[in-house]
């Protein structure tokens, strides 16, 4: 079952993930939503809007060039992410772009269900794997298996 989802969008795409949240607000309920600074503050208020006391727990972190997609891809490394949404602006390069590419590799490597668009996104939280109790992230063995290398 997803129940921690990390919820980033650039500048040019906050429009459209508030519009996804406010879309999703009811399969979004009983989750705790980890997003990028101005990105949450965002996503907390359209929440509040729509489902008033019943909203999720929001935590902001850092903007995304400031650290808040590195506190992301950490909490993805800990285990701590269930699903990550995040909606690049593939149009222009961005300052941290190194930053959004280790979040995209972390989540490919620890077999994070992540959404860059909006239809990937509406795939994943009506899937119905989105709200099964027996379902659970397999972590590849590969992980394990340089853990345990011999140097």
């Amino acid at each position: 079952m997803i129940k921690n989802i990390a919820l980033v969008a650039h500048d040019a795409r906050k429009a459209e993930l508030v519009d996804w949240v406010r879309f999703n607000a009811g399969s979004l309920e009983n989750c705790t939503l980890f997003c990028t600074g101005t990105t949450g503050r965002l996503i907390g208020a359209a929440l509040s809007d729509v489902l008033g006391d019943r909203k999720p727990e929001v935590h902001c972190l850092l903007s995304g060039p400031l650290g808040g997609d590195a506190q992301i891809g950490a909490m993805i490394a800990e285990g701590k992410v269930d699903m990550l949404v995040f909606f690049c602006d593939n149009l222009i390069m961005q300052g941290h772009q190194n930053d959004v590419m280790s979040l995209v590799r972390l989540a490919s490597l620890y077999n994070v269900p992540f959404a860059t668009n909006r239809s990937t996104a509406d795939f994943i939280i009506s899937s119905p794997l989105y709200k099964s109790e027996d379902y659970e992230r397999i972590i590849p063995k590969a992980i394990e298996n340089y853990k345990n290398r011999k140097l």
